[in-house]
Parts: C-alpha cells; sequence; structure tokens
C-alpha cells in the first residue's frame, strides 16, 4: 500500500508499505479520504520537530470502512463506516483523573504522536471509533473532525441564542465556528483578509469585514448596539488579531483562543481588567462533541461542499500543501485509495488474476 510521510525540512514522502493485520483491541480501516489542517502545515514546516518522529504517516480528519477486527473487540462489523476521534488517552493523570481525558497531560494525538490516516489500511484502537450513519457521503465524513472542534470551541463559549459572535479568520475552521454558532442560535460576523473568502462566507448568510478597510471596533459597537460581541473567537493565529481582539468583546463577554500560537503574543490585559473579559483556551474535543458533529454534517447543516475544494490522490499530497499555503483553497481531502496499487486474488481455479 501507499502511505505519505513527513520525513523532515518540509518533504512529504510517498513510500510502498506492508499492511499490518490488526492487534488485540485495534481495528484495521480503509481509509477513503483525509482532510489537510493547519496543523498539519505546523508539521510540515517543522514546528513539532521536538514532538514528532519521523518519517511520521500523519493526517487526522479522516473517514473509511472497516476491513479487518482484531481480538477482544466487539460491536463492530466489515464494512461499517467510521471515522476515528484521534485521541488516546493514559487514564491515570491528574487531567484524567479529573475527567478531562481529551487534555489528557500524556495524551497521545494519533496523526501526530503516533501513526495517522495517509495510509490504504489503518490501525487503530476500537475505542477512538465514530460511526457514521447510513448514507454519509464519506468525504463530506472527512469533515467531522474539525467540526468537532468547532463544537468544542463553540460548547466552551456557553454562547446562548440570540448573543453575537465574532469570528476573526475565515479560514475552514473559522467558517465552521461560524456555521456551527448559527446552529446554536447565536448571530455572526467573520472578520477576514481574503476578499475571495470574504465573498464564500458572505453566501453563506454571515455579515463579514475587513479591518483594513473599516474600523472593526466602530463596525462591531454598532452592530451590536454599542456593547460589544458577546464571545469573540480568535482563529487566525495572527499576532494583530490577538492584541486587538479584546477590544470587540463587550462587558463580561468572552474571548475564545482557538487558534495554535507557535509564540507567545501580547493581549490588552488592561482591556480584560476594564471590562472584566474572560478568556478561555478550546483545544481538541470530546466523545459528545464529536456526535454532534457527525449529526451536523449528516443533515446538512455544514456546507461541505463550499468546504472541500478540491480532493487529489495521495501521491499529490505535497502539492496539496502549496494549494492551501498560497490561498488557492479552502479544503482539500487526500483520496487515499485513488492510486492504490490492487492486490493479487486466486480465481476460483487458483490461478492469479
Amino acid at each position: 500500500m501507499l502511505t505519505a510521510a513527513y520525513s523532515g525540512d518540509t518533504t512529504i514522502t510517498v513510500t510502498e508499505a506492508e499492511p499490518q493485520p490488526p492487534a488485540s483491541g485495534q481495528v484495521q480501516i480503509e481509509v477513503s479520504y483525509v482532510g489537510l489542517c493547519g496543523t498539519d502545515l505546523h508539521i510540515l514546516h517543522g514546528n513539532m520537530d521536538a514532538r514528532v518522529e519521523t518519517p511520521l504517516v500523519f493526517g487526522h480528519e479522516m473517514s473509511g470502512r472497516i476491513s479487518a477486527i482484531g481480538s477482544n473487540v466487539s460491536g463492530w462489523n466489515i464494512g461499517d463506516a467510521v471515522t476515528v476521534m484521534p485521541l488516546d488517552w493514559d487514564g491515570t493523570c491528574p487531567a484524567c483523573l479529573a475527567g478531562n481525558e481529551h487534555v489528557c497531560q500524556n495524551l497521545d494525538f494519533i496523526g501526530i504522536d503516533s501513526p495517522g490516516a495517509l495510509q490504504a489500511y489503518w490501525n487503530v484502537p476500537a475505542r477512538v471509533l465514530v460511526p457514521l450513519p447510513d448514507g454519509i457521503a464519506l468525504d463530506a465524513a472527512a469533515l467531522v473532525e474539525p467540526v468537532a472542534v468547532a463544537v468544542h470551541d463553540v460548547r466552551r463559549s456557553e454562547i446562548a441564542p440570540g448573543e453575537k459572535a465574532v469570528v476573526i479568520g475565515g479560514g475552514p475552521i473559522g467558517v465552521l465556528i461560524a456555521t456551527v454558532s448559527r446552529a446554536f442560535g447565536a448571530d455572526v460576523a467573520v472578520v477576514e483578509l481574503d476578499a475571495s473568502r470574504r465573498a464564500q462566507i458572505a453566501s453563506l448568510g454571515f455579515a463579514t469585514l475587513d479591518p483594513r478597510e473599516v474600523d472593526q471596533v466602530a463596525w462591531v459597537e454598532q452592530w451590536t448596539g454599542g456593547a460589544g460581541a458577546d464571545v469573540v473567537f480568535e482563529v487566525s493565529g495572527a499576532a494583530a488579531a490577538v492584541l486587538g481582539a479584546t477590544s470587540l468583546a463587550k462587558v463580561r463577554g468572552t474571548l475564545v483562543v482557538v487558534a495554535i500560537h507557535p509564540t507567545p503574543r501580547e493581549i490588552d490585559l488592561q482591556r480584560v481588567f476594564w471590562r472584566e473579559l474572560r478568556i478561555l483556551g478550546a483545544r481538541v474535543y470530546q466523545r459528545t462533541d464529536f456526535e454532534k458533529a457527525v449529526e451536523l454534517v449528516a443533515d446538512g447543516t455544514i456546507p461541505s461542499r463550499l468546504l472541500i475544494t478540491k480532493i487529489v490522490p495521495l501521491a499529490e499530497t505535497r502539492a496539496a500543501f502549496d494549494d492551501l499555503e498560497g490561498g488557492r483553497a479552502m479544503k482539500v481531502l487526500v483520496d487515499v485509495q485513488a492510486g492504490q496499487s490492487v492486490p493479487e486474488t486466486e480465481d476460483a481455479s487458483g490461478a492469479m488474476a
């Protein structure tokens, strides 16, 4: 089978590997689609070299079907459509014992800390499987993981129906947060620099603004009747966005930090003090977030066709990252089975076909 692995120095190597049978407690998934994301870009650029072991077969946004079942696994069948919640925790650290297993202090994020989904057949612990409903398109189902991120972010914010949210950054996660916030009853505006992205976001019915062309503080004050936003989601990862985010929130409003910031950022703590703001981190997801994400993808709440710009075979994974970085794609999926060699099989006479 073909695999795609990060081998260091912004290099992705596509190689042949021999599939291994699932061990006890594992299932094997025939991987259909894998989404590429910002975390994968961080890996590609070496920002996580202190954490990952190379070569790393990566990828954690995926869909597929069960192709084999190891011993001591029950409740699953060959052919079941599944995705994976790629978190494997130890259950013994203080975070786990406090009920926060998803941010285990010794967390194995599958696809980062251990091999991921950019391979034709992927063995994972059965406990990380999430079932997909009948009829869901497997390309759309590869979006469940980032949708679960958005669901977790919105739930962390505790936004209520009728409240106003500002999403800073209109990339895939920003659009998903906006969409989930609206599904939870909020009124949403998105701050985005790129004109083509703003047009796409506006087509979904969201208010948009370019902070280079309008005073975003004045715009938000007018939009909220002078109060400020109930919740501000910082999704851009930009230093300037972090510094300005607190100016958009109302008294006792909430700032949710979603983006992965590779270095410390300046933040206006005077504003935090003056308005009694709440700042929250939001990392990964819990099982309930994944289950809600499956529901939102399956019922069409998530604009899957808008988000998926293109689908490429596994051999073109490196070029797909170039499209993402160049702003030529919102979301790229890898069709993992495209271009895979077909194993030889015996016909009824015993001859190889």
